[in-house]
């Protein structure tokens, strides 16, 4: 049978976690009083460094009304992937190069996420190119990481362009090739 969306994502944690303890080398940022988690070790002054681990969340977190409002079915893997963690974003290495696996930090930032992802999906709308759902960061600004929502398919996206380029043919295909790194 094939690996669920949550299982890749837990087994990835559990690789990164892994490499920082083997490097010795704490999962840290610096500290935005504007967005607490719970995701953090412990409590720290403003831009002070705080230690972070992802934790699973444990209230119910929904695209259901972004769903009804843009009258649209989101990929249901890519629904899974937002709905696990409370996290800082997840630093991986790809065949491609470096990216980051996009997180929520807390319920308000899911609200953050969603609003940005029906402005993405408004775009796509107004380009009349095929409606896809970001997740992931690479090394090139240029270039973000999406799922193309009719097919599940994930792609290497230029901003604002339609892309071609298939990198996995799902969310969980895709986390499984992925090499965890830590972040620079």
């Amino acid at each position: 049978m094939a690996q669920s969306i949550n299982t890749a994502l837990d087994n990835y944690i559990s690789k990164l976690l892994n490499l920082a303890e083997q490097q010795q080398t704490p999962l840290q940022v610096q500290y935005d009083s504007a967005w607490p988690s719970p995701c953090y070790q412990r409590e720290v002054a403003e831009g002070e460094w705080v230690t972070w681990q992802p934790v699973k969340q444990t209230e119910t977190l929904s695209f259901a009304k972004l769903e009804q409002a843009l009258e649209i079915e989101l990929n249901p893997q890519y629904c899974e992937y937002f709905t696990r963690y409370f996290s800082e974003n997840l630093p991986a290495a790809a065949d491609r190069g470096e990216c980051d696996l996009l997180q929520v930090l807390s319920a308000t930032d899911f609200e953050r996420l969603q609003e940005n992802l029906i402005g993405h999906i408004l775009m796509k709308r107004r380009l009349r190119q095929p409606e896809t759902l970001f997740f992931g960061l690479t090394s090139d600004d240029d270039f973000i990481l999406t799922v193309d929502n009719a097919s599940g398919a994930v792609l290497l996206e230029r901003v604002g362009k339609k892309s071609d380029e298939v990198l996995a043919e799902d969310l969980t295909s895709f986390i499984q090739q992925l090499e965890p790194r830590l972040p620079a």
